[in-house]
Formats: structure tokens, C-alpha cells, sequence
């Protein structure tokens, strides 16, 4: 039975990988997962320097998932390099690093660090807000998508994924904005953008008013978008959004994704990834699938 799977020329030996910003860089997870188990470990946001992040309250509990404000924060390239890149090499997974900035430069800057370290992919979230445009999301303009991810290909060492933001009107536009601009993957969904009110004291739950919403309320959304953008682009898709369960996962990679992405599910249940991976190979087993590969876009 075959679960390895190829991502832009990296080979992963299953397509289960965690999220970023929901699994640090592995090592507080270290002791409930055997990380050489992972098709992939997705590492916390990393920035071209510390970034303190949003004031508290900045995570609430809401039906069916979470909120988030966290505000990326994070202790900067310098210490990324120095503490987490060491520990992750320890293991037999890929490491993808997750980057963030507020401008194209911040990118940049991060991207060419890396470009000799031992990172096997690059996720760039475009999620963040471009300060040069007003403070619209990267994310949220084909335009800006496609360039950001042109500049970053041009200083890349590493094959680059593109991480989409849902908070768009059309995903496939967004998923063939950063195919033309070089992506070697996309990577979809991050949050969506929610807010939760305190009725009793009359206030917002969150400090920054509104934050990001994961977990399995948005599945069917992301599954959709996935969908949608599988459809559009010829690179390869990873899958996220709401994924608790090998069923979950399934759901995406029939959809088209050629990996998935496990995040919320991490919080209250760390043993997540490795029965989402088990449950996976049960259902080819049960089904006599003999390589994952035959599943991914199975669903026209």
C-alpha cells in the first residue's frame, strides 16, 4: 500500500500534515505524536522579526469550532533558525516553514534566510495585511497574490506553497492568480474572518473585535473551496479546514487535495494526526485502494 504523496517535487511518506500556528514547531506536540509518523510538519508563522501579537482576550470557544486574534505572533526569523530548524531536522518528516509580513519585503527577507537552511517547502500566508495598500490582505486581490507570489518564487530556495484566504468572492481566480505568478502549490483554507459578542458584558469576546474562525464549522466550506480550486490550477492542492477525523481528511482529498492539513482538532485532541493517518490506510484497506494517489479528485 502506497500513502506517499508529491509535493512539487517533495516527496511526502503520507499526506497527513499538521496546520500552522496550531501545532508550534512540533515540539510541545513531541510527546503524543511520533513526528516521523507525519507526511509533514507545518510550522507556527515565522516574520523577518518578533512580532508580539494582538492584545488579550484573543481566543474564544464558538459552536462547532474557535476564534482566533493572535496576530501571528511570533519570535522572528533569528530564533526560528537557531531553536525550532535544529529540532524539526531531528525527525523523518518534511518541514514546511510557514512566512508572514506586512509588506513585500518582510517576505522576501524571510524567504532568502531560508534559502539555505534545511526547509524542505515554504507556505507563504497571504493572509496578513499588505500595510503599503491600505491594510487589504495580500490574499484578497488576485493582483496582489499573484505578485507577492512572483517576488517570493524569485528569492525562494525552496519549492513555495501559497497559503489562500477564504475571505474572497471567488477562490479559483485567487488559486490561478498565484499558479501564474509561480506557485508550486496552493494551500486552502485559512480562516474566516468571525466575531463573537459577550451579551453579559456587552463587549467583544475578542480584544481586536474580530478574529479567524477554524474547526469543523467551516469544513464545508473549505471542502468547497478545495474543490474549486483543484478544479482551476494544475499544481498540486493541500486541503484544510475543520479536519478531526480520517473521514474528514478523505473528504478533501476526494475533492482534489493531493495532502491535508490537520489544525484545530490539535487543541483537544493531540493524538489527532496519527488516527486521522491510521484511519486513512483502514479505509484503503477496506476499500482495496492500493495507492493513496487513485483518491485524489476522485469526485468530478
Amino acid at each position: 500500500m502506497n500513502l506517499s504523496v508529491d509535493i512539487a517535487g517533495v516527496t511526502l511518506k503520507n499526506p497527513v500534515m499538521t496546520a500552522s500556528g496550531t501545532f508550534g514547531s512540533g515540539e510541545e506536540y513531541s510527546e503524543f505524536v511520533d513526528l516521523n509518523r507525519l507526511g509533514a510538519v507545518v510550522t507556527k508563522g515565522v516574520a523577518n522579526i518578533p512580532w508580539p501579537g494582538n492584545p488579550t482576550p484573543r481566543v474564544a470557544e464558538t459552536y462547532g469550532g474557535m476564534l482566533n486574534a493572535i496576530g501571528l505572533q511570533n519570535p522572528g526569523i533569528d530564533v526560528f533558525v537557531r531553536r525550532d530548524l535544529p529540532f524539526l531536522k531531528q525527525f523523518d518528516t518534511k518541514v514546511v516553514v510557514n512566512v508572514c509580513g506586512r509588506t513585500t519585503e518582510d517576505y522576501v527577507e524571510v524567504v532568502e534566510r531560508l534559502s539555505e537552511e534545511p526547509a524542505d517547502l515554504l507556505e507563504i500566508n497571504i493572509s496578513c495585511p499588505n500595510v503599503k495598500e491600505g491594510g487589504i490582505a495580500f490574499g484578497q486581490s488576485a493582483k496582489a497574490a499573484e505578485a507577492i507570489t512572483r517576488a517570493v518564487k524569485e528569492k525562494a530556495g525552496q519549492p513555495v506553497i501559497m497559503k489562500l484566504s477564504p475571505n474572497v468572492t471567488y477562490i479559483a481566480e485567487m488559486a490561478r492568480a498565484v499558479e501564474a505568478g509561480g506557485a508550486d502549490a496552493v494551500s486552502l483554507i485559512n480562516t474566516l474572518t468571525g466575531m463573537k459578542i459577550d451579551i453579559h458584558r456587552r463587549t467583544f469576546a475578542l480584544a481586536n473585535k474580530t478574529g479567524g474562525l477554524s474547526g469543523p464549522a467551516v469544513k464545508p466550506v473549505a471542502v468547497r473551496m478545495v474543490y474549486q480550486a483543484a478544479q482551476a490550477v494544475k499544481i498540486p492542492v493541500i486541503g484544510m479546514g475543520g479536519i478531526r477525523s480520517a473521514e474528514d481528511a478523505l473528504e478533501f482529498i476526494l475533492a482534489g487535495a493531493a495532502a491535508v492539513s490537520v489544525g484545530t482538532a490539535n487543541f483537544h485532541n493531540p493524538y489527532v494526526t496519527m488516527e486521522i493517518l491510521d484511519g486513512i490506510r483502514a479505509y484503503m484497506e477496506q476499500y482495496g485502494v492500493s495507492d493513496v494517489r487513485e483518491l485524489v479528485g476522485a469526485v468530478r
